[in-house]
């Protein structure tokens, strides 16, 4: 059975959120600058920032969570996190191969730091699929240990 919609995009917010923030401070010990993930958006778009920040909360929010819970949840095996940071793993590598390069951060962030930037990107999008697994967790996963002591 598939995680309930609400937790997915509560998981979703909350990953989100932590990706942002991991994103804006732990970015800079690891690569020397923050890292702009609404910027990199906004520039894709025109050069506009909000619409960079709009895009980056419907995906992290609203459009990942809902692909995960209808879709990919069912696919991987495993419980929760097991299952959620393979997803950040599958979002991450899309990341690096088609948003960097369209965004003029090249092929894995070679224009924008490289190496560093990329393991940055990487504990940022496994966070992100963590949080969302647990929090989306399963349909009946909040059930499963009341039926067992029954």
């Amino acid at each position: 059975m598939n995680p309930n919609i609400i937790k997915a995009i509560l998981g979703g917010i909350v990953g989100t959120l932590m990706m942002s923030l991991m994103m804006r401070f732990a970015a800079p010990m690891m690569v020397g600058q923050p890292m702009d993930i609404a910027a990199m958006l906004g520039n894709m778009m025109g050069g506009v920032y909000a619409l960079g920040m709009a895009a980056h909360i419907m995906l992290g929010v609203l459009v990942f969570p809902l692909i995960y819970a209808l879709l990919v949840f069912r696919l991987l095996p495993g419980g929760p996190l097991i299952k959620g940071m393979p997803w950040g793993l599958i979002l991450w590598l899309i990341a690096e191969t088609m948003v960097m390069p369209m965004a003029g951060a090249g092929f894995f962030m070679s224009e924008i730091g490289g190496i560093k930037a990329v393991m940055a990107a990487l504990m940022g999008h496994l966070v992100y699929g963590g949080l969302l697994g647990v929090i989306a967790g399963g349909a009946d996963s909040c059930c499963s240990a009341h039926r067992s002591l029954a």
